[in-house]
């Protein structure tokens, strides 16, 4: 089987880890994206658990939290995986260097901005972040058109739609239209969703067949775009007012990414755990979309099930078995996790499960969502204590 161009990589190798490297961290959007995303996701959980009463600017409560871990967290981390995929697929990398600092510099100045009790913070914040994607979506766009790569034409656009998502959002936010909000919330959500199916798709059966001896799984190549295609009608009829047609299609993409994780043998790879914690990734979010179809259709839900079952269950699960597995990859480690790496998985597993049940009216809401909180932010420090002294470094 020849490689795949999402795996390989073009970074110039070193004959050790050697010292910290700012050059090195600075090479491959991966490096700074990873571990700003991972860092951000944990310090936002603590705040908004732990110290709400710091959550004083224009944008606050839950408004600043679902916007922080859409955005801040998931959305950082998506933009890191593309930018360095995006070298991989075209030759041609899209931020590097002085460039990929300032970006970052940008996306650093959002999150202290939105926390600043400051409507001119709040938009000094926004213009960073609509920035911070804009410019990494411009960046893509370079990259994949020059180099004619046909088939990934789309992806800069889906970061377009990350970044319009986001200042629909925002200015909801700031006109305090609660309902509006929820609207562009549900539907950046899917675009989401969209780019993380897209994702899992294209790597899941790579890794797993690469893995696993004698493994032969399908790529799903056309349920695939006919997934994708649901989504995009799911976001835009969430945006039209039209809650049967966005319960229609994300009811077919959730039960077509439910048929695409069930093909790709999950028994197979029950023993690996850098495959296993894709695949409950994925398959969380199968059941998230499938849960927001019932939801929409009217069946009585919790009212914030189909949000955690998608982005805790679904998006965190499998972004923390895939920011280890490809930083392994790209910084030419043994492809085999440690304690600490495995620790990390069961962890945000139990956040994710502790959440889901402190949905339930009982008297344990408060401690269910402090004992989540730990995990959630356990999790990640395990994954900041093994993978930042690497990501600052040469690859071996």
């Amino acid at each position: 089987m020849s490689p795949s161009p999402l795996i390989q990589l073009k970074e110039a190798p070193a004959t050790d880890g050697g010292a910290p490297n700012l050059q090195a961290f600075l090479e491959l959007g991966f490096r700074p994206l990873y571990l700003a995303g991972i860092s951000w996701a944990l310090i936002a959980v603590a705040l908004w658990i732990y110290a709400p009463s710091v959550l004083t600017g224009p944008l606050q409560g839950i408004a600043w939290h679902a916007h922080e871990m859409l955005w801040g967290f998931i959305a950082t981390i998506a933009v890191g995986f593309l930018m360095t995929a995006g070298s991989n697929w075209t030759g041609i990398n899209p931020l590097q260097g002085r460039a990929l600092g300032a970006v970052c510099g940008l996306w650093l100045l959002a999150r202290v901005g939105f926390l600043v009790n400051s409507r001119t913070a709040f938009w000094i914040a926004m213009a960073c972040e609509l920035a911070f994607f804009g410019l990494a979506a411009l960046a893509m766009m370079r990259a994949v058109y020059r180099s004619k790569n046909t088939r990934n034409y789309a992806v800069p656009w889906l970061l377009v739609g990350l970044a319009v998502g986001d200042a629909l959002y925002l200015l909801a936010a700031l006109a305090g239209d609660y309902a509006l909000l929820m609207v562009r919330f549900n539907a950046a959500l899917v675009v989401m969703a969209l780019i993380a199916l897209l994702i899992g798709r294209r790597v899941i059966p790579f890794f797993a067949m690469r893995a696993v001896p004698g493994l032969d799984i399908p790529k799903h190549t056309t349920s695939g775009q006919v997934q994708l295609g649901a989504c995009t009608v799911a976001a835009l009829s969430q945006l039209a007012g039209w809650p049967v047609l966005t319960a229609l299609a994300l009811g077919l993409a959730g039960l077509l990414a439910a048929v695409q994780v069930l093909s790709w043998k999950p028994l197979a790879v029950r023993h690996n755990p850098l495959l296993w914690i894709l695949y409950a990734g994925y398959g969380g979010i199968a059941l998230g979309l499938l849960s927001a179809a019932l939801a929409g259709a009217g069946v009585a839900l919790p009212r914030v099930l189909p949000v955690h079952l998608i982005a805790m269950a679904g998006f965190s699960v499998l972004i923390i078995g895939m920011v280890t597995r490809t930083s392994l990859g790209h910084l030419g480690r043994p492809l085999a996790t440690d304690a600490s790496m495995r620790a990390s998985y069961w962890l945000m597993l139990v956040a994710a499960a502790l959440r889901l049940a402190a949905m339930a009216d009982t008297a344990w809401v408060s401690g269910l969502l402090y004992l989540a909180a730990g995990a959630w932010v356990g999790g990640l420090a395990l994954f900041l204590w093994r993978f930042a002294p690497m990501l600052v470094r040469p690859r071996l």
